[in-house]
């Protein structure tokens, strides 16, 4: 279905999330687009695009963990923790290999992250960023992030390639200026490439030119992937007629005895309409969310 399912696009530093969300309504004319998890202009890599009722999907995916490659720059601390920032503070001292991957161990496992003053984080009701822009104080809190995975690509002074597997919510920001402190010379993030975003990764994406070409000449629907694709961990039930209808209507379906958790709902024709909860003690499967064609 064109309106109903989800674009990977591989997006190119320089254009917002919100830019890229722009180009793909008007280019397949579908007016409700969103995205699965912001990018920064500064970043590229693995934008994924929800269309039409897929939009509901977006909490699943913008929950799940992500991957990363990121290129941080020691020997200056930025204000906004990025290339982009002022530099308020140069150092000529630079850590050695050794020092580096010493370091790194204290950011991997569950750790306690603040995010960066500029961020989107709200503030009594303000965006953090739009408090530091005009001059204010960002004071904000630590919150739990988990890095799973921490690696070392290239260690080049002043510039170390990593690779990154972590938890929603982590900024890889406020990871290259934490390092940064933590060894002496401060640091900032120069680079970031997302590779991968749930069950998606960067090698099933759709560069944003060859895209645009494709609205062009119609053959756009040829990168929709199928809704379903966001939920490789949800359990399916294959539906009959009587059932597909029911849950349409927004009522329960008998369950198999002890079923919990969520599942995919499926018409007799595969299709994804709805993502059940199993209720009343396990025994019937009430629709959560709807996907009404």
């Amino acid at each position: 279905m064109r309106d109903f399912g989800l674009i990977l696009v591989d997006k190119p530093v320089g254009p917002t999330s919100h830019r890229v969300v722009h180009r793909v309504r008007q280019g397949a004319g579908i007016r409700k687009v969103g995205h699965a998890g912001t990018l920064d202009p500064r970043a590229s890599g693995l934008l994924v695009l929800c269309l039409g009722a897929a939009t509901r999907l977006s909490e699943y995916i913008s929950a799940s963990s992500k991957c990363y490659e990121a290129v941080v720059r020691f020997g200056a601390t930025t204000r906004t923790y990025d290339g982009d920032g002022e530099v308020v503070r140069r150092s000529v001292e630079l850590p050695s290999r050794e020092e580096v991957e010493a370091a790194l161990q204290a950011y991997t496992g569950e750790i306690q992250q603040v995010p960066p003053p500029f961020s989107a984080v709200k503030v009594a009701g303000r965006r953090a960023y739009d408090l530091a822009r005009s001059g204010k104080e960002v004071e904000l809190g630590p919150r739990s992030v988990t890095i799973y995975a921490l690696r070392v690509c290239d260690f080049q002074p002043p510039d170390l390639a990593l690779e990154i597997e972590c938890s929603a919510g982590t900024y890889i920001r406020s990871l290259a200026h934490d390092l940064g402190e933590r060894l002496g010379c401060g640091g900032y993030l120069d680079a970031l490439r997302r590779t991968k975003a749930g069950p998606f990764s960067l090698s099933q994406a759709v560069t944003l030119d060859r895209l645009e070409n494709a609205f062009l000449d119609g053959t756009w629907v040829s990168f929709v992937h199928p809704p379903i694709e966001a939920l490789p961990e949800f359990a399916r039930l294959q539906l009959d007629a009587e059932q597909a209808d029911r849950i349409r209507l927004g009522n329960s379906v008998a369950a198999a005895p002890g079923s919990q958790g969520l599942a995919c709902a499926l018409d007799p024709q595969g299709e994804l309409i709805a993502i059940l909860e199993a209720t009343n003690e396990g025994q019937e499967w009430h629709p959560r969310k709807v996907f009404l064609e």
